[in-house]
């Protein structure tokens, strides 16, 4: 029995692969530099060196990258990954909940599926990372978010409650009752609440007629409060952001993130100066709302140049499977720099949006988002330049281990790309 328990330790302990160095490749370390000829070495699932001076070490596994393209994993900016598997079947559907007391103190976690076959495109599409957020149902608090790996190993949860997640603008406004002015009264007062909860836990019983916020609810909101976890709100206009930002004059302690933006570069200045992270959506570029009437592709350009931390994400983007959309909305903002008057990025830059910038807005610079030293070796060898459409993903490494590329797709193509007999659905047999 005692040797059944330490082989089931060892076949579920993290696979982490020999050292290995990549040889022989372009490498972009997604510090927002250019890329450059180099090597990546990998050991014990973390980076020990990449770029041209890289040594590779005696041992290591070599894997050639001539003629193609090395960079870290795709760190999706703001998804729904994992929390929905078919949206019109609701047993497969966790990002909402509509009938239930809670709120703030809902946490995605339980609910990530990393058997959904979107986990496994998005990994084989090179994103290996995602910020994973509920969607608000019957208040303006969505609950708290998640960051997630893609890797096969069926334990995604990176970190659970990670952020919490609420709406402001339209959205938030029918949420709490039908107008911005109720939207952020309610809030306030939510806040307000937690605040009393902190200071007496036992006195709050969150069922008087007067409060708000059931207990769980008002103890989730109390590391918001006291700044220990970030804030992500949804507010596209620049008047809603404007008032987003003076919340921290009656809570300075907020750390906020700015989502959505469409009209982020009207109030690039004030973001910049408050020092207000931003994670954008890229195609925002005509008023598809009352809230977005000055959307410009620009809007990530612009605020980049005013000083303005910003990431991708894809906010109500077919943001539950898209997020292997990642490398094209980057490469957008690097074409916008050949068009006339409009306003785009360099390409170490933009490639940041995807890499670096979101892991740092989500706490985990240190961990994830680059090929620097000591990062989770979340690593990706392309066939090309990763922002052209045209280019693949060949290998990926996550935490150091190599990952399948497999998919219901590829499968299904191998099926039919040369089908023997009785491969091919019935319709088509003579």
């Amino acid at each position: 029995m005692r040797r059944a328990l330490i082989l089931l330790a060892l076949l579920s302990a993290p696979a982490f692969a020999e050292t290995v160095a990549i040889t022989g490749g372009t490498v972009a370390i997604g510090d927002g530099g250019a890329p450059a000829p180099g090597t990546v070495v990998i050991r014990d699932g973390r980076i020990v060196a990449a770029g041209p001076n890289a040594a590779v070490p005696p041992g290591a596994r070599i894997v050639d990258a001539r003629g193609k393209w090395v960079a870290p994993g795709f760190v999706a900016g703001f998804t729904r990954l994992g929390l929905v598997g078919v949206d019109a079947v609701d047993e497969t559907n966790d990002a909402s909940a509509r009938t239930t007391p809670f709120s703030a103190a809902i946490d995605v976690a339980p609910a990530i599926n990393p058997r959904v076959p979107a986990i496994a495109i998005s990994r084989a599409a090179g994103v290996t990372r995602a910020i994973v957020a509920p969607e608000t149902a019957s208040t303006m608090f969505a609950g708290q978010g998640a960051v997630i790996d893609t890797g096969q190993d069926g334990d995604a949860v990176m970190r659970a409650r990670a952020f919490q997640f609420v709406e402001f603008g339209e959205t938030g406004a029918r949420r709490a009752g039908g107008s911005r002015p109720a939207a952020h009264l309610f809030f306030r007062n939510a806040l307000a609440e937690a605040r009393d909860y902190a200071r007496n836990p036992a006195s709050y019983d969150g069922r008087s007629k007067d409060s708000i916020l059931t207990r769980a609810d008002a103890a989730a909101l109390v590391p918001v409060v006291e700044g220990r976890e970030p804030l992500f709100v949804h507010v596209e206009s620049g008047g809603d952001i404007l008032q987003t930002i003076a919340l921290r004059k009656d809570f300075p302690a907020l750390k906020l993130v700015i989502v959505g933006a469409s009209e982020g570069w009207t109030v690039a200045a004030q973001l910049a100066a408050a020092r207000i992270p931003v994670i954008a959506s890229p195609l925002n570029d005509l008023p598809a709302s009352f809230e977005a009437l000055a959307a410009t592709q620009s809007n990530i350009g612009r605020m980049k140049a005013a000083g303005v931390e910003v990431a991708i994400g894809t906010i109500d983007d077919d943001d539950a499977r898209m997020a292997q959309r990642s490398p094209q909305y980057a490469g957008n903002l690097v074409a916008l720099q050949r068009i006339p008057g409009a306003k785009g990025l360099t390409w170490g830059e933009a490639l940041a949006t995807i890499t670096s910038k979101p892991a740092e807005i989500a706490g985990l610079g240190g961990e994830i988002g680059s090929l620097l030293p000591g990062r989770r070796a979340d690593v990706v060898i392309w066939s090309g330049d990763p922002l052209e459409l045209t280019s693949a993903a060949e290998h990926v490494w996550i935490d150091g281990v190599e990952q399948s590329l497999v998919t219901r797709q590829t499968r299904l193509r191998d099926r039919y790309l040369k089908p023997g007999e009785g491969d091919m659905p019935k319709a088509y047999e003579r």
